[in-house]
């Protein structure tokens, strides 16, 4: 069983020819809602990769609830460990590019309610893997992780996004998964040693004993865990959205360590399926199915 405890949203989306600078308005050629949120988004991926899953988080009571919810009930997403909160649902307010690139806000609403006492929810156990990121209240990432250890079920921290005062139990994730600018942050935070990414990732797995997975994009993934270092490229695409691509890839990693996958088999499907997330706009409706991904491994 696939267990998520994170982030629900409504994604606000306007298409814009380029990104405004401070301060400058542009004007905008589209507009859509859509379903996100990075827990939501890991959980829609790891079921269309085919795992079982359970969400653990909280929505408000109000309009934007049922919609954010929606391709998660059509997943067969197990939602009973979702709560309403009279806060409003969590927002992200999203510009995208001409050039797929992106700048998002998240107003968190619900997602701040989201408490330590919410992990019994999970109900967690030996086997189970567990996907977290940093978009509801740090206390419980941390609750959580810790759950996870006392249960035997194996943890995968999605570090996004960056907040400083979370470093101090980073280490504590069986698999932490960060972009080149989360972890390059986080080496600074740790005091990571060496002179490159590399070296700083692999002194992170001795430090930590645990494994550390760095997403760069087209080019690829790198990982160290204490006795390997790992490189797997990513599908070569002209990128539509890069918007819900690093949740595409954890959900699909943590599926694959369900299903028994090796990691390096692990890190090549859930790349080539973050790689296919970017073809289309938004993020949960970008997610590709398995065998969309199986057919791109397939061609590649």
């Amino acid at each position: 069983m696939i267990i998520v405890v994170g982030s629900i949203n409504l994604d606000l989306i306007a298409n814009v020819d380029r990104l405004p600078e401070p301060g400058e308005t542009v004007r905008g050629s589209g507009f859509a809602t859509a379903p996100g949120g990075k827990g939501a988004n890991q959980a829609l991926a790891a079921a269309r990769a085919g795992a079982p899953v359970r969400m653990v988080g909280a929505v408000g009571k109000d309009a934007f609830a049922a919609e954010a919810l929606a391709l998660l009930k059509a997943g067969n997403v197990d939602l009973s460990g979702v709560g309403e909160s009279f806060a409003s649902t969590g927002t992200a307010l999203i510009l995208v590019g001409a050039d797929g690139e992106n700048v998002i806000a998240v107003v968190p609403g619900a997602n701040d309610s989201v408490v330590p006492g919410d992990v019994a929810k999970a109900f967690l156990k030996k086997g189970d893997v567990v996907l977290l990121q940093h978009e509801i209240p740090l206390q419980t990432v941390e609750a959580t992780l810790d759950a996870a250890r006392a249960a035997g079920a194996v943890s995968v921290l999605n570090t996004a996004p960056f907040r400083a005062e979370a470093a101090g139990f980073v280490g504590k994730a069986d698999f932490a998964v960060a972009n080149e600018t989360e972890f390059d942050l986080y080496g600074e935070a740790l005091a990571l040693s060496g002179r490159d990414r590399s070296a700083r990732m692999r002194d992170y797995a001795q430090k930590t004993g645990r494994a550390i997975v760095v997403t760069l994009g087209g080019d690829g993934v790198l990982a160290a865990t204490p006795h390997d270092f790992l490189t797997v490229p990513a599908l070569k695409i002209t990128p539509v959205d890069t918007v819900g691509a690093g949740d595409t890839f954890c959900g699909y990693f943590g599926a694959g360590l369900s299903s028994g996958l090796s990691l390096e088999q692990a890190l090549t499907r859930a790349a080539a399926a973050g790689s296919l997330a970017c073809l289309k706009p938004g993020a949960q409706p970008a997610i590709p199915l398995a065998k969309d991904v199986d057919a791109a491994l397939a061609e590649r």
